[in-house]
């Protein structure tokens, strides 16, 4: 299928030159279209043992994917021209038919003009595909929400959670431009900080070339982290369940290396002058075929009715189908996990990515019933090697305690 789009679109381009595409071009075309290819059918099964070609891993993939985003407007240009041309040459011949003396209707060569629309139209995904694998998915962004809560204990008004997620440390590719990520997130000088979750893409050795990076991180009230599917390394096939579950052991010690407490089915009490908050976090919890580990009842059990509370649950489909029917008020729930698709628009008065189809609450804040989520957009990326439009997000929550009414 792919073979037959850019043999569509290759002689939709030759309809440009009068005079014949170069022969450079024609080369150019077919390079740029097959050796990502290649390289994906011959790496990406060998993916674990060519962790030192991940840049290069990334730029083919990424050199793929905004190709076939490109040829795919492209395409659609040619598509439409062409379904023009068969229905015009259909009815135009079928009035042959019945007029005997009407010429018949030669069949019309594409117009030039439509391919060059084509180019000028594809040209814009090109260009913000082309910013988003080279520049966008280092392109780290803060996002500041604010969030009053008229039952905050007052020792916390003014609290400033940093939460990250989703990092993702298998798909890195500079270890320069992750520090200019974690210094961006020491930056925002957190009171506590918040890892909601898919440290790695399978194998926990994939965070350790950066782990200093994030045991440099610091906060007065700590470091918190809980797992997302990722980390649980289904996605690939293991030798034995002892490595698998060996794999499991190298990642719970690699999050407490990097100073992060991981928080799995269980909930603490943060203190401040004499006042408690309570601070919890799930394993993993997803929608369909995701893994089910998440434990509220085993998480809350013999907690107090009216605490304030704030929990980490990786997917953000668990408020929906779990969290908000809870018979325990959980006030804030941190998740990721969407990533955004990584891909989509977010300006004023706009914000659309294809994660919408998917999950009602893909990015930034929902609030139901006093009750709010909060879904950070992802540190890292996976797959595609790029952002373009939803780039990688740092957030700070401030919490505030809200002014009592006046009634009367």
């Amino acid at each position: 299928m792919l073979l037959a789009l850019d043999f569509y679109i290759f002689n939709g381009l030759k309809s440009l030159f009068r005079n014949g595409m170069p022969k450079s071009l024609k080369w150019a075309y077919w390079l740029a279209t097959l050796l990502p290819l290649i390289w994906m059918m011959i790496a990406l099964p060998l993916q674990q043992y060519l962790a030192d070609y991940r840049w290069l891993s990334n730029f083919f993939i990424g050199i793929f994917f905004t190709l076939l985003i490109t040829k795919g407007v492209y395409g659609s240009i040619m598509l439409i021209e062409d379904v023009y041309r068969i229905f015009r040459y259909s009815g135009e011949n079928l009035m042959t038919l019945a007029d005997k003396q009407r010429e018949p209707f030669a069949w019309e060569s594409r117009r030039r003009f439509v391919a060059q629309l084509g180019i000028a139209l594809a040209s814009l995904p090109f260009f913000s595909f082309l910013y988003g694998v080279t520049r966008g998915k280092y392109a780290f962004t803060v996002h500041k929400v604010r969030i009053d809560f008229a039952d905050l204990p007052e020792a916390f008004d003014g609290l400033r959670i940093v939460q990250i997620s989703d990092v993702h440390s298998g798909s890195f590719d500079s270890v320069s431009a992750v520090q200019r990520g974690t210094e961006l997130v020491q930056a925002q000088n957190p009171d506590i900080i918040l890892f909601t979750g898919d440290l790695v893409n399978n194998r926990a050795e994939e965070i350790e070339p950066y782990m200093h990076l994030f045991e440099k991180l610091n906060a007065p009230m700590g470091k918190f982290s809980v797992l997302g599917n990722h980390d649980y390394a289904h996605y690939v096939r293991w030798d034995s369940e002892a490595a698998e579950a060996g794999n499991m052991q190298r990642l719970f010690k690699n999050h407490a290396a990097m100073g992060f407490k991981l928080l799995n089915n269980e909930s603490l009490l943060l203190e401040k002058n004499g006042q408690n908050i309570r601070l919890a976090g799930v394993e993993n919890w997803g929608k369909g075929r995701f893994p089910k580990e998440g434990d509220l009842d085993k998480t809350f059990a013999g907690t107090a009715a009216d605490e304030f509370r704030i929990l980490m649950s990786h997917d953000p489909s668990h408020w929906t189908h779990k969290i908000l029917g809870f018979d325990k008020h959980i006030h804030l729930t941190l998740s990721g996990h969407t990533h955004g698709m990584q891909m989509g628009v977010e300006i004023p008065g706009i914000k659309w990515s294809p994660s919408s189809w998917i999950y009602p609450q893909w990015a930034g804040l929902y609030n139901q019933d006093k009750k709010y989520l909060y879904v950070n957009r992802g540190f890292g990326f996976l797959g595609f090697p790029g952002r373009v439009g939803i780039l990688p997000e740092i957030t700070v929550i401030e919490l505030k305690k809200a002014a009592p009414k006046n009634i009367g």
